[in-house]
């Protein structure tokens, strides 16, 4: 049997797991950050930065852009290779199969 740890971003990633289960789109209010859990299994944030960010623990599954830029996902470290997803400001989705990196578009 896992034991689950509950962090404080977990309810709103698992909120929007049930509703995109459901088949529902999803807009959230999740706070100034991009959040998503990896292929370890943990939840990472991320601050949206105007540099390529790296995706700790190999980003996969339930993804929340709370930030106010629109993040490009990459399959590859450093912002290279093909784009995975493209996400707006307050969308939760589910990102498959991962992603390695992000890109935070400059606003001004």
């Amino acid at each position: 049997m896992r034991t689950l740890r509950i962090h404080h971003t977990v309810p709103v990633l698992l909120l929007a797991a049930t509703a995109l289960a459901a088949g529902a789109p999803v807009q959230a209010a999740a706070g100034p950050d991009f959040q998503y859990v990896g292929q370890d299994d943990r939840v990472h944030r991320l601050d949206a930065t105007p540099d390529c960010a790296e995706a700790e623990g190999g980003g996969a599954r339930a993804v929340t852009n709370g930030t106010r830029r629109t993040a490009t996902l990459y399959r590859d470290p450093g912002c290279t290779g093909r784009a995975v997803a493209v996400l707006r400001p307050g969308t939760v989705t589910q990102v498959r199969p991962y992603f390695a990196s992000v890109r935070f578009a400059v606003t001004g």
